[in-house]
């Protein structure tokens, strides 16, 4: 039993109306893929701290990976409502697999497609989106994460290619990625985006252990020792911050949707479970604080579900703004950890296992809430957006 995926989505606004038949076919593909392939491995996976690498090609099948992209570069022409569909459900599985497809699609071949030659798009992204290539993308630094200026990576000009130093932490991907989106300063101080290519020397990818969370993910470094990056691997069409917080939009907005797919798949086995659990001769779905307990997560559920339901909307038509994507981002992760820790306690002892996928989901948010943007640098966000006054410096 523990093994069936019995999962049922909570739609209580009755949101499913606003969706068209082709987003809910693409849902359903998703879904079914979620629970006949994801589901019953990776509680294993997350205990043996492997990510289940022959996951990839059915990533890729489902449209996972750069759904948004245009097809001619091998993508699914896909809208952001789509985008935002896939990702909820792929998270409602492992938020640890959704973590790949976010870097493969927003942090790898966004910034081809965003930034790149017409050479570099038709180069990679067609074997990025059949993941026949994987990427992963370089910014956070052993001493500069929330602060991504201060960065010490560094590119010098040396004619026919640069030389790249420096090194990057708590990379996605990192272990088994055939490129590297990385951002590096140049000899005038400007942030510029390369393409770095598993094989060039001085280049390695050593992989982080011991991790609690995000176990089902594979996890590393980005160590660069006087690496001959090609000229021709710089992305030509953006410099400065924009670039690499362009990308972080991007994947901030499938996490808002992937946050309240971990959440629904919580709520959803905590409700189940009260309903077979029974206590003092009845089920303790009958009792007043078990009932508190599912009504307040079903409530935020909903009130999640509309915000990025409205935020895809902006997003299609090109009107959604980063504090905006970063509302919801934060929101949606916050729903999500509250509703585990109480989904968590309404299984008692049962909660703690691996027979449910509630503590693995409480494990992998504690991740989710820190990185694209920590909880409290959204809140600055939003603070910075509705009084002006920026609280950063």
């Amino acid at each position: 039993m523990a093994k069936t995926d019995l999962y049922e989505a909570p739609d209580y606004y009755q949101i499913d109306e606003f969706l068209s038949e082709e987003h809910k076919l693409i849902r359903q593909s998703a879904r079914d893929w979620v629970k006949k392939e994801v589901s019953p491995i990776i509680e294993d996976y997350a205990q043996k701290a492997e990510f289940p690498k022959q996951l990839l090609k059915g990533l890729a099948e489902i449209g996972a990976f750069g759904p948004t992209i245009p097809v001619k570069y091998g993508g699914m022409g896909l809208d952001y409502m789509a985008y935002g569909i896939i990702m909820q459900e792929i998270e409602r599985g492992d938020s640890g697999i959704r973590s790949t497809a976010s870097v493969q699609g927003s942090l790898v071949m966004y910034p081809i497609n965003a930034y790149g030659s017409e050479e570099q798009k038709q180069k990679y992204l067609p074997k990025l989106a059949s993941g026949e290539m994987m990427g992963c993308f370089g910014l956070t630094e052993p001493d500069h994460g929330s602060n991504p200026s201060g960065m010490l990576t560094n590119i010098k000009d040396k004619g026919d290619h640069y030389l790249l130093n420096g090194a990057k932490m708590w990379i996605s991907n990192s272990p088994f990625a055939d490129i590297a989106i990385v951002w590096a300063k140049d000899e005038e101080g400007k942030i510029r985006g390369l393409i770095v290519e598993r094989g060039m020397e001085g280049f390695s990818t050593p992989e982080t252990h011991n991790k609690w969370s995000l176990r089902a993910s594979a996890t590393g470094e980005l160590v660069f020792d006087n690496v001959k990056v090609p000229k021709e691997n710089l992305l030509p069409n953006v410099s400065g911050l924009k670039g690499p917080l362009g990308c972080l939009n991007q994947a901030r907005y499938g996490i808002a949707w992937g946050a309240l797919g971990a959440a629904m798949d919580c709520y959803d086995t905590a409700l189940r479970y009260s309903k077979e659990r029974v206590q003092f001769g009845r089920p303790i779905a009958g009792f007043q604080l078990q009932q508190k307990k599912l009504a307040e997560m079903i409530t935020e559920i909903t009130k999640g579900q509309l915000l990025v339901w409205r935020l895809a909307l902006l997003k299609n038509e090109n009107r959604a703004t980063p504090a905006q994507i970063s509302m919801a981002k934060r929101n949606s992760v916050e729903i999500a950890i509250n509703i585990a820790r109480e989904a968590r306690q309404m299984l008692g002892g049962m909660g703690i296992t691996g027979e449910y996928p509630i503590m693995r989901h409480m494990m992998n948010l504690e991740s989710v809430i820190t990185y694209e943007g920590t909880h409290d640098i959204h809140l600055l966000i939003t603070g910075m957006d509705v009084t002006g006054e920026n609280a950063f410096s």
